[in-house]
């Protein structure tokens, strides 16, 4: 059985082409963190999560899951990623059951069906379980996707904008989620742009700024006044005029 307790990301670079999508990131997360992932759009987001996933190659550096390297990905290793992405990876010809029961299967779980039911009930959707997905509405497709994601009960949670699309109900639901992850001990790294949200639900939060990290202090204001600030102090934003 594969598992880590830690993920450490070792002075990262990517690059396509000429472009520099991440610039000598590092950064370790452990157990129990919730982390919020923040930035700019371009900022060189969910190209830290793709690397993360194993999707994508680091151009230089090393990640280590626990004490295996980047360069030992294997299934073992990838089973215990869990990935919410801006592709949804779901099915719209098929129902949010088979949906959850493919990839139950695909994972090699156990009772494919027993699994699938337990994630429609967490998601608020078992009354429209076998309603073919094409018919959802983006918030539904988002709720699904996150329990697709999630279904195998891995140790590392990567989730991209996972609030988009997503009501007050549904939100309040997934910040549950969150939470439980948390409770459970998960490694789980947030990108949102949802900052009123992640206030007070996150234990720490980094940005990404033209590919490069900084860590955000936890010093006085509210998380989004903190962010702008940085902004500020990298020349992203304008200073306010104080006349």
């Amino acid at each position: 059985m594969f598992d880590f307790d830690r993920l450490t990301i070792d002075d990262v670079s990517r690059y396509y082409g000429r472009r520099r999508a991440l610039s000598h990131v590092s950064l370790t997360l452990q157990p129990g963190q919730l982390v919020a992932l923040l930035g700019p759009n371009g900022a060189g987001k969910s190209t830290l999560l793709g690397v993360l996933a194993t999707l994508i190659r680091p151009s230089t550096g090393s990640i280590h899951y626990g004490d295996h390297s980047d360069k030992e990905a294997t299934a073992g290793l990838r089973a215990q990623i869990g990935f919410l992405s801006h592709d949804l990876q779901l099915y719209a010809e098929l129902t949010a059951r088979e949906n959850l029961e493919l990839f139950a299967g695909l994972y090699g779980l156990e009772d494919p069906a027993s699994r699938a039911t337990e994630a429609l009930d967490r998601s608020g959707l078992g009354s429209r379980a076998d309603d073919v997905v094409d018919g959802y509405s983006r918030g539904m497709c988002q709720r699904l996707a996150l329990e697709r994601s999630l279904i195998h009960d891995p140790r590392l949670v990567l989730l991209d904008e996972p609030f988009t699309g997503l009501d007050e109900t549904s939100a309040q639901r997934l910040t549950d989620r969150l939470r439980w992850l948390k409770d459970a001990q998960r490694i789980v790294l947030l990108a949102t742009h949802d900052l009123d949200v992640a206030d007070g639900l996150v234990d720490r939060s980094v940005i990404l700024k033209k590919g490069r990290m900084v860590e955000l202090d936890g010093g006085s204001g509210s998380l989004r006044e903190r962010y702008r600030a940085v902004l500020r102090e990298e020349g992203s934003l304008p200073t306010p005029d104080k006349s």
